[in-house]
């Protein structure tokens, strides 16, 4: 995927496709799958309240948000991202992840619903290792179809469509993820072999 340059490292590729996931997530059983994937793949790392305060940014209120913290902190958990520590390659990943959020948010609501309808479907009756070829159908399927984006970079609309279509998937079941994470990266890099 020439146009997306930084992804070509699965280290890359992994970082943006849980950094698109994880946007707007809208379940908790989904977001504990989020976290758990995270964590397993060294990705995220815990962020306790001290360490927002140490990175040398200054309270000019004077209120310290430690009751909101510990009231939270069973409920949301703390982790963030481990971007790589190039600032340079660490803001060229996080813009790529916006960007693809942004082309996903431009698709038609009707489209991806019923691709991503059909993709549940497809991979609830099958053996995981099919799930990438499901996953290439589906896209071919509404890349052919149109998608009213021409005016877009086509690689960055294949990526959105293919990162909605998995988010949808498992956001109605969120035990898919691993699965469909590792199917994803597959479909993006096909050397890559998990």
């Amino acid at each position: 995927m020439d146009d997306l340059g930084n992804l070509s490292t699965e280290p890359n590729a992994a970082l943006v496709i849980l950094a698109f996931l994880q946007a707007d997530c809208r379940t908790s059983e989904y977001g504990k799958e989020l976290l758990s994937l995270g964590k397993d793949l060294n990705l995220t790392r815990d962020v306790s309240r001290r360490d927002a305060l140490e990175d040398g940014d200054l309270e000019t209120d004077g209120h310290v948000p430690s009751c909101i913290t510990a009231a939270l902190s069973d409920i949301q958990p703390s982790v963030e991202l481990q971007w790589p520590r190039n600032r340079a390659e660490a803001a060229d990943l996080q813009q790529i992840a916006e960007g693809l959020r942004e082309i996903a948010d431009q698709l038609e609501h009707r489209v991806v619903a019923e691709a991503t309808r059909n993709l549940s479907r497809n991979i609830s009756a099958s053996p995981s290792e099919q799930w990438k070829d499901h996953l290439t159908w589906e896209v071919n399927r509404v890349m052919s179809r149109g998608v009213g984006l021409d005016h877009l970079p086509q690689e960055r609309v294949i990526v959105a469509l293919t990162l909605t279509l998995v988010k949808g998937v498992c956001e109605q079941t969120p035990r898919l993820l691993r699965n469909l994470f590792d199917a994803v990266l597959r479909y993006f890099n096909p050397a890559t072999v998990r």
